[in-house]
């Protein structure tokens, strides 16, 4: 539904900021619960007026602000989340030891009153102990969906079999899944070899690629750089036009540095990597747009259920069940699923999954109206609420037309390096409708391109504004 996978596809950059939150906001509660339990009772833990006539009073409100900023500063693991308690005393420790005199400076230049005795010592002590807690919370968070397939990163490694082998025998990060393997067969001999001696599935160039990326739900491809450029260049060429986040791996220079744990942009703790091709909807930009698709989808489904019930009212008393079609689609990645529609065609013993040529269809009475005013395209909320579609995004197609178009333009199979939209920017371009010429179709394709690297949630609020005006105007030809 929120497409967790994606979040954290890139990195775990969303996911530590909220611990970050979490831990200052846990300072500011253990103060308060502190400053309440030191001469009272736990009856009185929500009277606020004790809480704020206690010399604590000033300490909860300068103490967690200035912890934030000190975690922010002097954090070492920006990208990558590590479950180890070493992780915890560098990150959570050391900033709240550096806040804790500066705190004091604080006070004394701002003339606050501020009595140190035993107490204060007992406070320090309640606030590691939350901060504990809350981090093994989190840690458990983390492992459980790591755990549960919620958050994995499906690879597929590409390079020579000894590169893949080297890769598959080392310890990797948990949120890492090797899903199969690409190699170039230059031998009878060697994809058979390879087969026997790696424990993933094995495909060459002679595979077609876009049925590995659906049916192995691949989000990324590393290339193992551990020979000469032109075989990394080789495997670009053959991957790059495909919808998947594309990293190169340089397993050439390994870290000689024990203190990997301290290292942020690492493959498994001890390879650099590059990102060759990558996506921009990932984090906590994609987190927002998530949350935004679920609130505009309740908000127009209120708004459009009167029409949408009528619609439906009026297909049943003409032609009777079914109400919906079923389009399959291309999304995220490549991987298909149902885009719903109200039937608009008279019912000829219609199959909900076949794809339905409109030149050999019958309209229904109400199916042009249906048509010209979108209204059968109110069930893609649905889609929305499922994440299987956003409110902006580009366009799914049939997986037909994908395919087809894919041979005409090579970089066709981009589009779907993000989730698909209702709306999109080639829409309120003007460019929109069914069975387009070529050249509308190129002109869709560069204008979903352009949309997808130059991604925001301000640019994803002006498409759905600008759609409410292009939905009373006509699509270009």
């Amino acid at each position: 539904m929120f497409r967790l996978e994606k979040i954290f596809q890139q990195d775990d950059h969303f996911f530590i900021n909220i611990t970050i939150f979490i831990k200052s906001f846990s300072i500011f509660l253990s103060i308060y619960i502190f400053s309440i339990l030191e001469f009272n009772s736990i009856f009185d833990l929500f009277n606020y007026d004790i809480y704020k006539k206690s010399k604590y009073f000033n300490l909860s409100v300068y103490f967690p602000f200035f912890y934030l900023i000190f975690v922010f500063v002097f954090r070492i693991m920006k990208k990558r989340y590590v479950v180890h308690f070493l992780s915890f005393l560098i990150n959570d420790i050391i900033p709240l030891l550096v806040t804790l005199p500066f705190i004091l400076y604080i006070f004394f230049i701002l003339k606050i009153d501020f009595n140190i005795n035993i107490n204060n010592l007992y406070l320090l002590i309640f606030i590691i102990f939350n901060l504990f807690i809350v981090r093994k919370f989190f840690d458990n968070f983390y492992n459980n969906l790591m755990n549960d397939n919620r958050i994995q990163r499906n690879i597929m490694l590409v390079g020579s079999i000894e590169a893949i082998q080297k890769i598959l025998k080392e310890k990797k990060d948990g949120i890492n899944i090797y899903k199969c393997c690409l190699i170039m067969d230059d031998k009878s001999s060697t994809l058979e070899e390879a087969r026997m001696s790696i424990k993933i599935p094995v495909f060459t160039e002679e595979t077609e690629m876009r049925l590995i990326l659906e049916y192995h739900e691949l989000g990324q491809i590393w290339i193992l750089d551990d020979q000469e450029k032109s075989l990394v260049n080789y495997f670009i060429d053959l991957v790059v036009k495909f919808s998947v986040d594309i990293i190169i791996v340089n397993l050439k220079d390994k870290l000689k540095n024990k203190s990997k744990l301290l290292h942020d942009n690492l493959i498994n703790n001890k390879y650099t990597y590059s990102n060759y091709q990558t996506s921009k909807f990932y984090g906590l930009s994609l987190f927002i747009k998530l949350i935004l698709d679920k609130i505009f989808t309740i908000l127009f489904l209120l708004l459009l259920f009167p029409v949408f019930i009528l619609a439906i009212i009026l297909i049943l008393i003409e032609d009777g069940f079914p109400i919906f079609t079923l389009e399959e689609s291309a999304g995220w990645d490549g991987r298909r699923f149902n885009v719903y529609k109200l039937r608009i065609f008279k019912n000829f013993k219609i199959d909900k999954k076949k794809i339905i040529n409109e030149e050999d269809q019958e309209y229904l009475k109400i199916g042009k109206l249906i048509r010209k005013l979108h209204i059968d395209e109110i069930p893609q909320f649905y889609n929305i609420l499922k994440g299987e579609m956003s409110i902006v995004g580009p366009r799914p197609h049939v997986v037909k037309d994908d395919l087809i178009y894919a041979k005409v333009f090579k970089q066709f199979l981009k589009r779907n390096k993000t989730i698909p939209g209702l709306t999109g920017w080639a829409q309120v371009n003007g460019f929109r409708g069914k069975r387009p010429s070529n050249n509308n179709m190129k002109k869709r394709m560069e204008y979903d391109l352009w949309y997808m690297n130059n991604w925001n949630i301000w640019l994803d609020l002006y498409i759905i504004l600008k759609t409410f005006y292009k939905m009373f105007t006509g699509p270009k030809k």
